[in-house]
């Protein structure tokens, strides 16, 4: 997961990526390829060690037949 500093809190990222690109039976480079990202972008968001920009992660949503609430979960912690 991927932690983020805002305003004195802690935000967590948690992504249901490798559920989702499996539903479709994609592997990470065919999705990596598809979004225009390398795979290795793939395998780190899917352990949850990087946070995509709005645009990878709007293209994400687009390819995965998802919207990005569900794609993405923030949670914030004190």
């Amino acid at each position: 997961m991927v932690k983020i500093y805002y305003i004195q809190r802690m935000v967590t990222i948690s992504t249901s990526i490798r559920e989702h690109r499996a539903r479709l039976g994609l592997t990470q480079e065919e999705l990596a390829t598809r979004v225009g990202a390398v795979r290795q972008t793939i395998a780190y968001l899917e352990k949850g060690e990087y946070m995509p920009s709005l645009a990878l992660a709007w293209k994400l949503s687009t390819v995965l037949q998802v919207p990005l609430t569900e794609l993405f979960t923030l949670s914030e912690e004190n």
